[in-house]
């Protein structure tokens, strides 16, 4: 038998402390840190946007040495209300990771990120650089309009024609020249039979692209409702906005944080995020390091995948106490 996740990542912990913060008169966001109370700390910042955040991504740190935080983003997870557009963009969450770090008390950490995380890491860490001692990215993803086009209009679909026919023939063909924008008017939809039949299509083709081995486990993930509608509601309206930021804004501004200790994993065969924005990023950063994994797409489940980020958050530490 070969390598599993479990082999590569820390044995499972609990939660040590969770808590709920108000970050607007309309939005809380849910919390939790577990491992060493007086370790390093370390925020995880889920995908989607929408993803929210799960129990085993406190496996890829040693409980020994880091404090690691997770918290649900505006609208998805234990985050309230649920599924919630108003108030709900980039910068707003920008705000929330600065405002949880002054709650929790700490002066510096190390921002860890993946796909749409990785995209509000680097955003974070433009907006705070000084609060930003090391970056640790998966599967870069800088929501350029290029980048948008190639999974949800034209592109991925040339490798996954199948997967892509259910999510586009959702769509009637006189809208389907924009399945972004078709897709957001349905799951902003008053009808809520509408709402979720689309929230299950989206759903469904990004969790069949996302692993280079194609899993019916994350496939499945489109059956739970009340995950995909946040999920998808929340991910089409930060992208038919633009993601509330220029275009090409995280590039433009990067200088800020080149002086920051970047790693950037990314899976050669990631179909949702191609390597090519990790190889810009990193030809901007000069204080990083590009890992290209081989035999990889785009899933944080991946073990190749998993195995390059446990690597990196063991030795992180040594490089930025220097």
């Amino acid at each position: 038998m070969g390598v599993v996740l479990d082999d590569v990542l820390f044995p499972d912990i609990e939660i040590n402390f969770e808590g709920d913060l108000q970050v607007s008169d309309l939005h809380t966001i849910h919390w939790e840190e577990s491992g060493n109370v007086r370790g390093h700390p370390i925020i995880v910042l889920h995908g989607g946007p929408g993803g929210g955040s799960q129990p085993i991504y406190r496996r890829y740190f040693d409980p020994e040495k880091y404090r690691i935080i997770q918290f649900d983003q505006r609208g998805c997870g234990k985050s309230k209300p649920h599924a919630e557009l108003e108030d709900n963009n980039t910068m707003a969450s920008v705000s929330d990771i600065e405002s949880l770090r002054i709650h929790l008390g700490i002066e510096k950490w190390i921002v860890f990120g993946g796909s749409w995380g990785a995209t509000l890491s680097l955003i974070y860490a433009e907006t705070y650089p000084e609060r930003v001692q090391a970056l640790v990215l998966r599967g870069i993803f800088m929501c350029r309009r290029s980048e948008l086009r190639w999974f949800y209009q034209d592109g991925a679909s040339h490798i996954f024609p199948d997967a892509f026919a259910p999510y586009m023939n959702h769509i009637p063909v006189h809208e389907q020249d924009d399945l972004i924008s078709a897709y957001y008017s349905r799951l902003t939809s008053d009808d809520d039979d509408v709402r979720k039949s689309a929230a299950f299509e989206w759903t469904r083709w990004e969790m069949s692209t996302s692993k280079l081995i194609p899993d019916l486990k994350y496939i499945e993930a489109a059956d739970d409702s009340e995950f995909a509608d946040a999920f998808a509601r929340i991910e089409s309206h930060y992208f038919v906005n633009g993601i509330f930021l220029d275009e090409g804004q995280i590039l433009r501004d990067v200088d800020v944080i080149a002086h920051i200790p970047t790693w950037i994993i990314h899976g050669r065969y990631d179909v949702v995020c191609p390597v090519k924005s990790a190889w810009e990023l990193h030809q901007k950063m000069k204080n990083s390091e590009l890992i290209i994994v081989p035999d990889a797409g785009h899933s944080v489940a991946e073990v190749s995948i998993a195995r390059e980020l446990v690597r990196v958050t063991n030795n992180c530490l040594e490089k930025i106490s220097k």
